[in-house]
C-alpha cells in the first residue's frame, strides 16, 4: 500500500514473552463485522485508505496483522491510580495494541483497540465494547479533533453482532470494536507499574523509548538530566491538553492516572460531556459523586497525576528537581490557556493581560449561563457587529460584559477570511451536549437508524474547516521540553 510504513518498536522493549512491558494476546473472535465508522481522512494520512471493506475489517475487526507489523497483539501492562486509589490489578483489559506505522514525516503511531476481547487483565470483565460506547468515543474525538484539542482518532467502529449485557444501560445491548490511531501508548502508568515492581533497567529503557520517538530533542541527553528533561516535557503537554479541554468546554469524566499518557494526547473516552456553560461544577460520571474531575478541577487532577508520574521517575531521579520541575505545571497551564482560548477566539495575543481576559470570560460565562459553543461561536475574530445578531445579545449588551467586549474589540482578528465560509452563516453552533448523544443513539437503537450519527459527523467536518485548527495535528505535537 502506497504511503503504508510500518514501525513495530513497542515489541523491543520486553523479552519473548513481552515482560515486564506486555502480555502477547489473541483477538476474540465476532460472529459479525459491520463497518460503521470508517476514517477515510486518516486512513489516507498512514497508507492505508486503500483497503477494501473486506480488507478493512479483516485487518480490524477480525485482526489479520497488517504487513511487516505485530504478527499478535500486545495487551501494555499498566498500573494507576483511579480516583486517587492505587490499583495493582489494572492493564489493557479489553484492548491492545494492534500496529505501529509512521506517517510522512516519519512520527510513530499507534493502532490500539477497545472491545478486542479478554486479555490477562479483563479481571471479572467480558473484554467488549457496547456499540453506543463505539458511537460515543467516535463523536467524542470528532467533535475535539475540530475544537482544536489535540486527540487520538477514531479510525474504525465496527459492529460485531454479540449481545452485551451491562449493569448501566439497558440489556442486552449492541456490541462493536473500535481501532484508536493514537501518538501514543505509554501512560502515566506503565511507569507506575514499573515502579511498584522496583524495575529501575526497565524505567530507563521506558525513559529511552519516549525520548527517542516522542521527544527526540532530548536523545543527546544522559542520566538524570534526561529524565528530568522528559518529565518536563511531558509536564508541558499535560498543561496544553488541560487548557485544550477548557477552551474546548469538555470534561474527560476519568482522569485516572492510566487515563493520561507521556504525549499529552486525549484518548480513552468513557462518560465523557461537553458542558452546556462554563460551570466549573460540571461533571460528566454518574459516579464522580465529589466532584474529582470536574470542568474547573481537570487542571489540578492532571498536576495530581504528574506528581505520581514523578514519584515514579524519582527512583532514577532526585525528589528535588522532579519537584522543581513538577512546578512549572502552574506557569505552563496559564500561557497553555491564554493560548487555547485565544485561538478558539481567533485573535492575536499581545501578551500583557491574555489570561486575565480568559479569566475574565469565564467567570462572565458562568454568572450568566451563557451557552459555551455559542460565545466562541459569536466572538470569533471578535467581530462585534456578529455577535450583535446573535441569540445571546441580549447578554452581550449587558453591562457585566463591557469591560470585555472592550478588551476583545482592541484584538486583531488572526483570520481574514473566516466570513465567507459557510459555518458562520448561521446564527448557532455545532454542539455535542448530552441530549443530541442521546438522540443519535436512540435512533440506532431503536430503528437501526444512523441518519442522524452521519448528519452529526458531516456538520463536525463543516466547522473543522471552518476553524483550521491544527492543534490536534500530528505535526503540531512538539514542544519545547
Amino acid at each position: 500500500m502506497p504511503g503504508y510504513m510500518p514501525a513495530p518498536s513497542y515489541e523491543a522493549l520486553g523479552d519473548e514473552a513481552g515482560a515486564p512491558f506486555y502480555d502477547v494476546v489473541e483477538a476474540a473472535a465476532f460472529p459479525q463485522h459491520l463497518i460503521r465508522y470508517r476514517n477515510q481522512r486518516w486512513a489516507e494520512a498512514v497508507g492505508l485508505g486503500g483497503l477494501s471493506d473486506d480488507g478493512w475489517a479483516d485487518h480490524f475487526g477480525r485482526f489479520a496483522p497488517l504487513a511487516d507489523n505485530f504478527q499478535r497483539p500486545l495487551a501494555v501492562r499498566y498500573h494507576g491510580h483511579q480516583f486517587r486509589t492505587y490499583n495493582p490489578d489494572i492493564g489493557d483489559g479489553r484492548g491492545f495494541l494492534f500496529a505501529q506505522l509512521r506517517d510522512a514525516e516519519g512520527r510513530l503511531l499507534d493502532l490500539g483497540t477497545k472491545g478486542s476481547g479478554q486479555t490477562p487483565y479483563s479481571r471479572f470483565g467480558d473484554g467488549r465494547l457496547t456499540l453506543k460506547g463505539g458511537v460515543r468515543e467516535v463523536l467524542a474525538t470528532e467533535m475535539l479533533e475540530a475544537l482544536g484539542v489535540y486527540t487520538s482518532k477514531s479510525f474504525s467502529l465496527i459492529e460485531t453482532g454479540e449481545d452485551l449485557y451491562r449493569n448501566d444501560e439497558p440489556s442486552p445491548t449492541r456490541s462493536s470494536v473500535l481501532v484508536r490511531l493514537s501518538h501514543s501508548h505509554v501512560r502515566f502508568g506503565v511507569f507506575q507499574r514499573l515502579a511498584y515492581e522496583k524495575d529501575d533497567t526497565a524505567i530507563s529503557d521506558l525513559v529511552d523509548y519516549c525520548v527517542r520517538h516522542f521527544y527526540p530533542a532530548l536523545e543527546a541527553m544522559t542520566g538524570e538530566d534526561k529524565i528530568i528533561a522528559f518529565y518536563r516535557g511531558v509536564i508541558a503537554r499535560t498543561a496544553r491538553l488541560a487548557a485544550q479541554w477548557m477552551a474546548a468546554g469538555f470534561v474527560h469524566g476519568v482522569l485516572n492516572t492510566d487515563n493520561l499518557n507521556v504525549t499529552g494526547e486525549s484518548f480513552d473516552y468513557g462518560p465523557w460531556r461537553f458542558t452546556p456553560n462554563a460551570d466549573p461544577n460540571f461533571t460528566a460520571a454518574y459516579f464522580d459523586e465529589s466532584g474529582l474531575y470536574a470542568f474547573g478541577r481537570q487542571a489540578e487532577a492532571c498536576a495530581w497525576n504528574l506528581a505520581q508520574l514523578g514519584g515514579a521517575l524519582s527512583r532514577l531521579a532526585g525528589h528535588d528537581a522532579l519537584n522543581e520541575a513538577l512546578q512549572s505545571f502552574g506557569g505552563a497551564y496559564e500561557e497553555a490557556m491564554a493560548a487555547a482560548f485565544y485561538r478558539r477566539l481567533g485573535i492575536e495575543r499581545n501578551g500583557a493581560d491574555d489570561f486575565a481576559l480568559v479569566v475574565a470570560l469565564l467567570r462572565w460565562m458562568n454568572e450568566t449561563g451563557v451557552g459555551f459553543e455559542q460565545v466562541f461561536f459569536d466572538w470569533f475574530c471578535a467581530d462585534a457587529a456578529r455577535a450583535a445578531q446573535s441569540p445571546a445579545a441580549a447578554l452581550y449588551a449587558g453591562e457585566g460584559f463591557a469591560a470585555i467586549k472592550e478588551k476583545l474589540a482592541g484584538r486583531r482578528p488572526e483570520r481574514a477570511d473566516w466570513r465567507a465560509h459557510a459555518y458562520f452563516q448561521g446564527k448557532t453552533p455545532t454542539t455535542m451536549l448530552i441530549d443530541e448523544v442521546e438522540a443519535i443513539w436512540s435512533a440506532i437503537a431503536e430503528g437501526d437508524d444512523w441518519s442522524a450519527f452521519e448528519e452529526k459527523l458531516s456538520a463536525i467536518a463543516v466547522m473543522r474547516e471552518a476553524y483550521g485548527f491544527e492543534a490536534s495535528q500530528y505535526g503540531q505535537v512538539d514542544l519545547k521540553a
